[in-house]
């Protein structure tokens, strides 16, 4: 993509089918079982990332392998607790559109570079990331720009974000199918939607990412500590069913409260039980047979 003009151009022709080898690549598999994200950072260095995502330096890695032995080694170390969420990441230069970027890749499952962390990281510059939790699974989209999250999406057709359209001509190029107006278009042919990604990240970056570049690379490694819990406000529930239908709630923080304490009292109530006794008719009745 170009921004002299100060809009999106497509800088090449890249579509979700020169992204076709993540479906028999051995390490494209290991990523989407494991969760990881991966994010492209132009005009930051590996250092200056994992400086500003708080990771304490743990050396270089040789590769995918060096990676990830650096992150199976960490999680020995604690004990394998499965709620710790720190993660060893490592980020390498890689030259992009309009100069070098940073390219950092976590198996971090799925989680992802603190959103705070990457509007910083893209002032004067851009940001996109993808990631996949490796359970659901859920496959999350980011693109920030000028400290700015302009697009992000887990579905293609339900998009958030200061300019949540902006990528839809992009997106239908690379093969995302979707109508001129973003929705959803049953007409067009299905495709990998994970491969739609990569080819609209390339889109946005310049940057052709295979599994030789990710799996060669020298990775200068750092581990990421956890996020403290942001505090939430409410719950939102959107889902739509296969028959289109859609359920959209939302719920405060308070309201929650309310019932919660509501369901407690109830459950910490005491039980009562009544026994009914049989009037004198009913005795007499059932003492004679009658």
């Amino acid at each position: 993509m170009s921004e002299a003009s100060g809009t999106l151009r497509p800088m090449n022709s890249v579509t979700a089918h020169d992204y076709a080898w993540i479906r028999t690549s051995p390490l494209f598999r290991h990523m989407r079982e494991s969760g990881y994200t991966l994010t492209l950072i132009r005009g930051r260095t590996p250092r200056e990332v994992l400086r500003a995502m708080g990771a304490k330096p743990r050396g270089t890695g040789e590769g995918t392998a060096g990676l990830i032995e650096a992150n199976d080694a960490h999680h020995a170390e604690g004990g394998g607790d499965y709620w710790d969420e720190s993660y060893v990441a490592g980020a390498f230069s890689v030259p992009g559109e309009n100069g070098d970027w940073t390219l950092v890749l976590g198996f971090d499952g799925g989680l992802g570079i603190a959103s705070p962390c990457v509007e910083t990281l893209s002032k004067g510059g851009r940001a996109v990331a993808h990631s996949t939790n490796g359970g659901m699974p859920i496959h999350l989209f980011h693109w920030f720009e000028d400290g700015e999250l302009r697009t992000t999406f887990e579905s293609a057709s339900s998009r958030d974000g200061r300019t949540p359209d902006e990528l839809v001509p992009l997106m239908r190029e690379v093969g995302f199918p979707l109508t001129c107006e973003g929705g959803d278009d049953e007409s067009a042919p299905d495709v990998d939607r994970k491969a739609a990604v990569l080819a609209l990240a390339e889109r946005l970056t310049g940057i052709c990412v295979t599994e030789s570049l990710l799996r060669d690379a020298a990775y200068e490694l750092g581990l990421v500590p956890e996020w403290p819990a942001e505090e939430w406000t409410g719950v939102v529930i959107d889902i739509t069913d296969a028959h289109g239908e859609r359920l959209h709630r939302e719920w405060t923080y308070e309201e929650i409260a309310t019932a919660t304490d509501r369901a407690r009292a109830e459950a910490e109530a005491p039980v009562v039980i009544t026994y009914n006794e049989p009037s004198a008719l009913d005795r007499s009745e059932r003492e004679t047979g009658e």
